[in-house]
């Protein structure tokens, strides 16, 4: 955590008239948020969602106490929009029940197609590098089915360049195994080999620098681990870029993306479940709806070629 954020925190709790208990509670909690988002990121909706969203394992009365805190945090600090906080609360916290997943995937096939032509020509070393990265990093979320906050936790050593995959330790803290597509592999390959110049004296070897790094100016020449928050930002840039309204590609859509492209290949919610890392097979069965049995029975009646 950093000193900013710590100092910010303790002057907010140091604002509390109430008990010790409840003070611990609220401190634990945006240790946790920092934990999740990162130290250097933004107080905004996105950092806002992604801690919503994975506090879904922990107890309504939990989760309750922790939105609060971090609510009440975000107005000490005169954060985020109050109108887009209020929307997102109510979206996490509504009953959600046998809902059938629901994300454009035209959109996100442009944006993956804009982002795998970036190319690193900038003439900025800075703006080269963060192409390559954000190139590498979003054939990554599509091709991996990994969270954001998952990828950006990964180290260099944790690729295992020859077999293609990777062993994480994943939401609920269980160990899994993450295979890598020959696109991703090769972005990644591009992306290493240019930032290879790049604090090539550092004392922190290669196997445990960050998979992808900062390259913004206040970054300057060191290899430092980008948080999930600055890497969402930069990649809504990207989808700006492409054309694309940012509000129309959310945040777990890449990993929406995977787990519907493994399902429409194959027609294996098991296989699915699997690949997704998906504790109960009822989560794959909400992606059942495409190219089921009934798209097919719906072109035969209505599309069949006369």
């Amino acid at each position: 955590m950093s000193n900013d954020v710590n100092e910010r925190i303790e002057r907010f709790l140091g604002t509390f008239q109430r008990s010790p208990r409840t003070v611990f509670t609220y401190r634990n909690a945006l240790k946790q948020f920092v934990n999740i988002v990162g130290a250097d990121a933004e107080l905004n909706t996105e950092t806002y969602i992604e801690f919503l969203s994975a506090l879904r394992d922990r107890s309504p009365s939990t989760q309750r106490v922790y939105r609060t805190a971090l609510l009440k945090f975000y107005a000490f600090c005169k954060a985020g929009d109050s109108a887009e906080l209020k929307e997102a609360t109510e979206h996490y916290t509504r009953k959600q029940g046998k809902r059938v997943v629901n994300f454009n995937r035209a959109e996100i096939e442009k944006v993956i197609a804009y982002c795998s032509a970036l190319d690193g020509e900038a003439e900025l070393e800075s703006a080269r590098l963060e192409a390559l990265r954000d190139r590498a990093f979003v054939l990554t979320l599509a091709d991996t089915g990994l969270r954001i906050s998952e990828a950006c936790s990964l180290k260099r050593s944790d690729i295992d360049w020859l077999e293609q995959r990777a062993i994480i330790i994943g939401k609920g803290d269980k160990q899994a195994v993450i295979r890598f597509s020959n696109r991703a592999i090769e972005a990644l390959r591009v992306y290493l080999h240019a930032r290879a110049g790049v604090e090539p004296n550092s004392r922190t070897p290669l196997s445990s620098q960050p998979l992808f790094a900062r390259h913004d100016i206040r970054a300057s020449k060191k290899i430092r681990p980008i948080s999930a928050g600055g890497m969402w930002k930069a990649v809504k840039e990207r989808i700006e870029e492409a054309g694309v309204e940012r509000s129309a590609v959310r945040i777990h859509d890449f990993r929406h993306y995977f787990v519907t492209m493994t399902y429409l290949a194959k027609g294996n919610l098991k296989l699915s479940q699997e690949l997704a890392r998906h504790e109960s097979i009822n989560t794959t069965n909400r992606y059942a709806h495409f190219g089921g049995e009934a798209d097919a029975a719906y072109n035969e009646i209505f599309n069949k070629r006369t």
